[in-house]
């Protein structure tokens, strides 16, 4: 590749929001340090108001920015993420995921690919479930695929790549929305400025704990209710959530 394509490459800022998260952000962090700092302009790891050591993790890691959002909820962790970045494209990605090498570079690929893309996003594969309940559990993302092709839009919100001139035309993220369905309203609003593909080569390792917790069936029917509430009046069906730690 050219010095000179390598210069119109799109800059691109990875936001980790995290709660709590000093168990599992060090490895998520060990993964980005080893596979996406040398790519991504800028890695922001968006603090929601820890009480243990997340800040503390995060500052065992030069070169990663640290920003902070008192009022906790996903969305206001991702807008926070926004604001405090300055990338083209924000890379979002949750604190216990494993970013694997060359996501950076699908990235880049999908974006440059195609010009209308708004939003790429992809599924996630479970490093901590079993042989039979992983297989289950990413199975979900076939299963659902004939909605992408219905509703031109399907999102993973551990998992997901934005241009930031979209965000600003959607005026960021929804903030009323505390956790469920807030990556269904990402890719249903995002779709009015561009594409929004959904890439299965576009991986995302990550953990199984709130499948482990909660149960595959009773996770799958509140992120199903909450989809089509999403889909049909934009709003969440499910107002309350439960930390997975």
């Amino acid at each position: 590749m050219t010095a000179a394509t390598e210069a119109r490459r799109p800059t691109i800022s990875l936001v980790i929001p995290a709660y709590n998260e000093e168990a599992y952000l060090p490895a998520c962090l060990d993964a980005v340090m080893a596979n996406v700092a040398d790519q991504a302009m800028e890695i922001v790891v968006v603090d929601n108001n820890s009480t243990d050591g997340t800040k503390a993790v995060v500052e065992r890691y030069p070169g990663v920015k640290y920003a902070f959002e008192p009022e906790k909820g996903i969305t206001r962790a991702r807008q926070r993420g926004f604001t405090s970045s300055t990338g083209d494209i924000l890379a979002y990605v949750d604190a216990d995921t494993h970013p694997p090498a060359g996501w950076i570079d699908q990235i880049w690929e999908q974006f440059g690919r195609n010009p209308d893309l708004a939003c790429l996003s992809g599924p996630y594969s479970f490093y901590d479930l079993s042989g039979i309940r992983n297989a289950i559990s990413t199975g979900w993302f076939v299963a659902a695929r004939p909605l992408y092709g219905i509703t031109g839009h399907m999102m993973v919100g551990g998992n997901f790549a934005i241009r930031r001139d979209v965000l600003e035309k959607m005026g960021g993220f929804d903030e009323k929305i505390e956790f469920y369905g807030e990556d269904v309203d990402i890719g249903k609003r995002a779709k009015k400025f561009g594409k929004v593909l959904f890439c299965p080569h576009f991986v995302m390792p990550t953990s199984g704990r709130r499948m482990k917790k909660q149960g595959f069936v009773k996770m799958a029917s509140i992120y199903f209710i909450n989809y089509f509430s999403i889909l049909f009046s934009g709003k969440p069906a499910t107002k309350g959530y439960k930390d997975i730690r």
